[in-house]
């Protein structure tokens, strides 16, 4: 995106906040303006859905609306948006949405609802739109339309057994040369368990190879075009996939977060790069709480370089009750909900959440919690919402970049081949604009 496109981006959004903060000030609101309608709201089964749905029965008895929730794995539910809304059906009113991945894609599809316009004239006094973030919501902004509101902020981040690595002699790594040391101390001194896991799933590869990527230097597209075969590119290939090959779990190919997490959760490995998001999963239980440190991902040669993006709640284009599906949207992403929402580990996309004595109390509890959030703050401060390609068919080059990866896992390819065929893919892609 040039210099000047962001900054018209930026702007129109500044113009649309303060509508909408505008509109937020009206002292009375209707809740139970659409009692009797029903809301169909499409969601990926994640640990950000399940804490939102926790309060469902809230929702309901405040509005008067019937919630329908139409709940999928994330590839599903992904299969599912597509064919509803390729057929310009109804039958989706809400659905989750990523804007770091799909963002460009469906607003130029015409799929999302336009949040700008609906929130002018019915929004709580108590929105406070403004207090979301303003990078997650300018990341949802395209052409002057707000396609969703940020329902979390998040990244993947390290998490290690303090108990093994002790056992071992080993410190917590600090870079990304002495992850791989430590793995490979860690596979001699106990065989039984898994060193290092991360994700293979060709789709999901993206989100945590693309912190690696930045922390070594690297960058996905130079002079319009695809750079996986620059030597940061290839460095980065190179080590992602030696480090899930020789030291991660059998059939790491098809490891995505729920398997990550059973696998941190039940003992079974020492170091887990997986999203801030499965904190909850992997601590349900009780067992990994006494034994785990946090960390963003250790640095490379640019340092640390985080993945910071977010979870956004949009309004379809083909919902024939946009007004009732925004009550459920700013329902969902209220201060008091995304506080609710952060004592089960969804770390808000407000800082005035972040910084409310209530959840400061529950960080406090536990020596995890409190590295988590600190964790969270160097993504927030220096977070890249860049997973995969900067381009509409975003969703497509994540597919290219999991290819390179698995083929080296699978030693199927040379690491000159995986990321030559993965760079002609994906200037095919970049060429179609």
């Amino acid at each position: 995106m040039s210099k000047n496109a962001l900054a018209t981006r930026v702007a129109v959004t500044a113009v649309a906040l303060g509508a909408i903060t505008t509109a937020a000030s009206a002292a009375d609101f209707d809740w139970k303006k659409f009692q009797g309608k029903t809301v169909t709201f499409l969601a990926n089964n994640n640990p950000v859905s399940a804490a939102l749905l926790t309060y469902k029965a809230d929702f309901e008895k405040l509005t008067g609306i019937t919630l329908k929730v139409d709940g999928y794995q994330e590839q599903q539910m992904r299969q599912r948006l597509v064919t509803v809304m390729n057929a310009h059906s109804d039958e989706v009113d809400v659905f989750m949405s990523l804007p770091s991945r799909e963002g460009e894609q469906f607003a130029a599809a015409g799929w999302y609802g336009d949040l700008s316009a609906m929130s002018k004239s019915e929004a709580a006094a108590d929105y406070d739109l403004a207090g979301l973030s303003r990078a997650l919501l300018k990341a949802a902004t395209f052409n002057g339309k707000l396609t969703s509101m940020p329902m979390n902020i998040e990244g993947p981040i390290l998490y290690y057994r303090t108990d093994i690595l002790k056992k071992c002699g080993v410190e917590p790594p600090k870079t990304i040369k002495e992850v791989e040391a430590a793995a490979e101390k860690i596979k001699a001194c106990d065989s039984a368990i898994t060193p290092f896991v991360s994700r293979g799933l060709k789709p999901a590869v993206a989100y945590t190879f693309s912190n690696m990527l930045h922390n070594i230097g690297g960058s996905y597209m130079a002079d319009g075009k695809s750079n996986l075969c620059s030597p940061k590119g290839k460095e980065a290939l190179d080590t992602y996939s030696r480090l899930l090959r020789d030291y991660g779990p059998p059939g790491v190919v098809n490891y995505s977060f729920q398997q990550i997490s059973a696998l941190y959760r039940t003992g079974r490995a020492a170091m887990s790069f997986e999203s801030s998001n499965e904190l909850r999963t992997m601590m349900e239980g009780g067992e990994r709480l006494k034994d785990t440190g946090l960390a963003p991902f250790p640095a490379g040669e640019a340092g640390q370089v985080p993945t910071a993006i977010g979870w956004g709640m949009a309004v379809s284009a083909f919902s024939k009750q946009p007004d009732a599906a925004w009550y459920f949207v700013q329902w969902a992403t209220s201060p008091d909900i995304q506080k609710r929402m952060a004592v089960q580990g969804i770390a808000p996309p407000r800082p005035a959440v972040a910084n409310d004595p209530e959840y400061r109390k529950w960080i406090d509890e536990q020596p995890v919690r409190q590295q988590w959030q600190a964790a969270l703050d160097v993504l927030a401060s220096r977070g890249s919402s860049e997973v995969g390609y900067p381009i509409a068919a975003n969703p497509e080059s994540r597919d290219f970049i999991g290819q390179a990866v698995q083929d080296l896992i699978l030693k199927q390819k040379t690491l000159d081949q995986a990321c030559a065929d993965a760079d002609k893919g994906l200037d095919a892609l970049i060429a179609q604009k």
